[in-house]
């Protein structure tokens, strides 16, 4: 059997493979609700054989967003279509997962199909973003709103109401999104928080917000059903956040009843030289592996079933996420079964379609 085809356990909740549909935003929805376009975008990867379909990020709050087009889960009129989406999910035997996002100083932008381009806070389909400093992310966008005490305590409850309807709409993993210099990723890099309180300052402080966020997540999930959180590993930008501070991280995350790190990198600051090629993200999940002792998975331009499987193999990550390669082939982990020489399960109306 293929590591990349082995199952893994997470408290209650097994994955029958390795393989993690990444949140991948569809800027597809209306006031955040869920529509036939995700219920056949999450379906189709589902029914393509993947363990573990997670959602683009989920707002929680409106502002939260970082397009008017992003889903969300703000309000409990989302509940209905996203578990008809769950419910779809499971019967093709994989695993539901939301990630829960707020998008901080990178919220307010248009579609990426119509520029992408930051909207005025006082145009159509704008608003004042929020950060933990009033610092613009690019020198061409409004500056956010500080975050005060009041701001930050809406936030953390923001993220348990939405793990709540998580919850109620068939959901059975959350990942946290501190990644890609969204609210959680600006307070924990020192290059977007310069605050002076509790909340900036020493790594702990600048942690505050996500450990005050998983702890109120805590009290409303089940301590059964997996909890991650997706870091950007590194900021790749001198002073900024680095692979020591995410291990460091990672160990105070396990503490707290994290089960699994999501390693990605990048996205708090403009123009940052990042290195593409292919598994470029892979030594952070396996550095934070190895230095936390954590759960981690793998991002990044992972596009062959023989790359994927060495991943797991050598215990570089527990699972590997993947994204662009799941638009190109939704049953990518089908078509991965037969290259590593293993039969798995295919849907009963696609079996006579087997190699």
């Amino acid at each position: 059997m293929p590591h990349l085809f082995s199952p893994l356990k997470i408290k209650t909740i097994e994955l029958k493979n390795r393989i993690v549909v990444s949140p991948m935003c569809e800027y597809s929805s209306t006031d955040g609700f869920a529509n036939n376009w995700h219920l056949v975008h999450l379906g189709a990867r589902a029914v393509g054989g993947a363990g573990l379909i997670i959602t683009e990020a989920a707002a929680v709050s409106a502002e939260g967003r970082i397009s008017y087009g992003d889903l969300g889960i703000w309000k409990d009129e989302h509940i209905a279509k996203l578990k008809e989406i769950t419910n779809f999910i499971d019967d093709q035997g994989a695993v539901a997962g939301i990630q829960l996002a707020h998008a901080g100083r990178k919220a307010s932008h248009d579609l990426p199909w119509a520029g992408g381009k930051q909207i005025s806070s006082n145009a159509e389909n704008g608003w004042v973003s929020v950060a933990p400093s009033p610092l613009a992310f690019t020198p061409a966008e409004e500056a956010p709103l500080e975050l005060d005490r009041e701001g930050i305590a809406k936030v953390i409850a923001d993220f348990q109401a939405a793990a709540v309807r998580a919850l109620a709409a068939g959901f059975k993993v959350i990942e946290l999104h501190g990644a890609h210099g969204y609210l959680i990723h600006e307070f924990l890099s020192p290059l977007s928080n310069h605050r002076t309180d509790g909340y900036g300052g020493l790594l702990e402080n600048r942690a505050r917000l996500l450990l005050e966020i998983i702890a109120a997540v805590k009290e409303v999930w089940p301590e059964e059903y997996p909890l991650f959180v997706r870091i950007s590993a590194t900021d790749w930008t001198e002073g900024g956040w680095t692979i020591d501070d995410s291990i460091a991280l990672a160990k105070i995350l396990m503490d707290k009843g994290i089960d699994l790190i999501d390693c990605s990198t990048g996205g708090n600051i403009a123009g940052a030289r990042i290195p593409l090629k292919p598994g470029y993200q892979v030594e952070f999940a396996e550095a934070v592996k190895g230095g936390a002792g954590t759960l981690t998975g793998a991002v990044g331009l992972i596009t062959e079933a023989e790359q994927a499987n060495e991943i797991i193999e050598t215990g570089q990550a527990d699972v590997v996420l993947l994204a662009r390669e799941l638009l190109r082939d939704p049953h990518f982990p089908l078509r991965a079964a037969h290259e590593l020489g293993i039969t798995v399960k295919w849907p009963n109306q696609y079996d006579r379609a087997q190699w």
